[in-house]
């Protein structure tokens, strides 16, 4: 708990598949493939992985010059790669970024994100590829964000960081039945204690209702009682009024 950040600062798999990051069990394949999986970073990408954007979500009529235009608003910028698709010659949707400078860099970052360009919304991060230790790409089973309907979110990152857990006591594990054999007996014959500390207590209820009854009763008639004393003395003074 005390190293606990809301975006990682190392890249693990099954940390990445947790809402909070402290899960022990995968839980979705795409989660043993990402762990089992030896990734290494493209050796054909150049620039200076520090001073690089990633910019996803982009509406794939989005082109390099409409970037360009975009993000030069926020410094002088070194190269833009749009990444397509090798057989058609398509965008897939997401490009790399590489300011000149670290300030221009961070201004971006700050300010681009949730830009809407060409219709889409889009999503600005640093480059992580290069810069988080164990990084593993989407494909593989990794990556940040994903859609609730794959089943597969991933936490940890700006889009979706991790949210911060709940402290519980060590004895919920044992009350389930979780722990040791000793431990388990012990919750069960707590469990009873705690039946018969109810039944026991369900039966002096039972003994102490009557009594309530006859004190409501009494109530009740100490009410009317006290009623008919105050209308008794209203008559009297109107008698002696006239």
């Amino acid at each position: 708990m005390n190293d606990w950040a809301p975006i990682a600062k190392e890249y693990d798999p099954l940390k990445a598949g947790s809402i909070d990051g402290t899960d022990e069990e995968p839980h979705d394949r795409a989660i043993w493939r990402a762990m089992l999986a030896r990734y290494v970073p493209n050796k054909g990408v150049t620039g200076d992985p520090h001073l690089t954007l990633f910019v996803a979500r982009l509406n794939l009529q989005t082109t390099e010059d409409k970037l360009k235009e975009v993000f030069s608003r926020y410094g002088d910028i070194r190269k833009i790669r749009l990444v397509r698709d090798l057989v058609t010659g398509f965008s897939k949707g997401y490009a790399f970024i590489e300011y000149k400078e670290e300030r221009a860099l961070l201004k971006a970052h700050r300010d681009a994100n949730r830009l809407v360009i060409d219709q889409h919304e889009i999503f600005v991060d640093f480059e992580l590829e290069r810069t988080l230790k164990g990084w593993i790409p989407r494909r593989l089973g990794g990556g940040f964000g994903g859609k609730k309907e794959s089943g597969q979110l991933r936490f940890g990152g700006r889009d979706r960081p991790f949210r911060k857990p709940i402290n519980l006591p060590n004895m919920k594990n044992d009350f389930y039945g979780e722990g040791s054999a000793e431990k388990r007996n012990w919750s069960r014959e707590g469990t009873r204690d705690w039946r018969t500390r109810d039944r026991e207590y369900e039966r002096s209820r039972d003994k102490r209702w009557p009594e309530r009854e006859r004190s409501w009763a009494w109530g009740e008639s100490e009410r009317e009682r006290d009623s008919k004393e105050e209308r008794s003395r209203g008559r009297e003074r109107k008698d002696r009024d006239r």
